[in-house]
């Protein structure tokens, strides 16, 4: 078969690469991090699997899906609770939670040979998936409140949140603005696919992180792409999760 990959994270795009030659199953017909440029491929080479991220800026993956003539058999690559996607375990769409394991993608790629004829509605699915998942949309922006001033933050641009002196902060450009949220509400409602719990007073924007190294306490630390160069704790029960989350 055929594979192409689609995912706005270069790091998640390689990982499922590498797993994907590793299985001898597939020949690689290619991979985008840009939906725009993957669309462009897609409408002018036929491929027989596509492996498609949900969540990304610009286009997701049910829109890029909609605007294929005639599109491939779909695998979701999804960080979705998988109780979200229940409803489409016997459907011809499939899908692999992140992060994605070994065994997991062996039996995507049998479900994938056994659906290749006849060809399933995958648009007329993947819309009603959309529509199903609709409502557990994530947070976008959060606001800081501070007596009459409120800021209004872009969560992307959040490189990490912290709890500390009974208050949870929101750490972007290097500045903490207080939001009024737990770090355990915020776990429920930031997109899985972006931020990553490392500690119980921590939770960090997982492709702001440069860097992972070890303390000289023995544990573990990230360093951040800001320009502080931030350095935060990785609990010993978090470092194998963070890990497999960058792909390392």
């Amino acid at each position: 078969m055929r594979a192409y990959v689609v995912d706005d994270e270069q790091l998640a795009v390689e990982r499922l690469v590498r797993l994907l030659q590793a299985t001898g199953r597939v020949t690689m017909a290619g991979s985008a991090t840009d939906p725009v440029a993957a669309l462009e491929f897609l409408r002018a080479h036929d491929v027989d699997v596509l492996f498609l991220d949900i969540q990304m800026p610009g286009l997701t993956g049910f829109e890029l899906l909609d605007r294929l003539e005639r599109p491939p058999l779909v695998i979701f690559t999804t960080a979705f609770d998988r109780y979200a996607l229940n409803a489409f375990d016997a459907n011809s769409i499939d899908y692999l939670l992140k992060p994605i394991e070994p065994e997991r993608l062996d039996r995507a790629l049998d479900k994938a040979e056994r659906m290749a004829e006849p060809r399933p509605d995958v648009r007329a699915l993947a819309r009603e998936l959309a529509t199903h998942l609709a409502p557990g949309r994530k947070l976008e922006r959060i606001a800081s409140r501070v007596g009459e001033r409120t800021t209004v933050l872009d969560v992307a641009r959040i490189t990490h949140f912290v709890s500390k002196d009974k208050l949870t902060f929101a750490v972007a450009d290097g500045r903490e603005h207080v939001v009024d949220f737990t770090l355990a509400d915020l776990e429920g409602r930031l997109d899985p696919r972006r931020f990553a719990r490392i500690h119980r007073a921590t939770i960090v924007n997982v492709p702001l992180v440069q860097e992972l190294f070890p303390a000289v306490d023995g544990g573990m630390l990230v360093r951040l792409k800001d320009a502080g160069k931030t350095e935060l704790a990785v609990a010993r029960d978090r470092v194998r999760e963070l890990k497999e989350r960058l792909g390392i």
